[in-house]
């Protein structure tokens, strides 16, 4: 991001920004979410963080598996419209999307947010 484009501001609050957290079965999949929102607006960016191992019931069975996580910037307008993008193009019944909202941060990271989710 050019720096004469963006807030000085160092530190901001910003009501509208979330982080959501998605699951994936491997970089493949969890690389190919994230390229489909961010091209289409939905999300400003998705880091893929492998390595994850998650513990969980599902039908009756406790699983162990590894997964990717991706975390994903975004705009409390467009978490609907990511949300169900996600669960249309992920391979799980019962994929993990949970929004948790940004409390403060960097003003030009916000609004570089804000500025690629329209």
């Amino acid at each position: 991001m050019p720096a004469d484009s963006i807030s000085t501001d160092p530190i901001s609050t910003d009501p509208d920004a979330l982080v959501v957290f998605v699951t994936a079965p491997d970089t493949e999949v969890a690389a190919a979410l994230a390229r489909a929102v961010v091209e289409e607006g939905l999300a400003a960016c998705g880091n893929l963080v492998p390595g994850l191992r998650s513990i969980y019931r599902w039908q009756g069975e406790i699983c162990d598996e590894a997964e990717v996580l991706i975390l994903f910037k975004t705009r409390a307008e467009r978490f609907e419209a990511l949300r169900d993008r996600i669960e249309a193009l992920h391979p799980y019944d019962c994929p993990e999307v949970i929004a948790l909202p940004v409390v403060g941060g960097s003003a030009a990271y916000l609004q570089w947010i804000a500025e690629n989710t329209a």
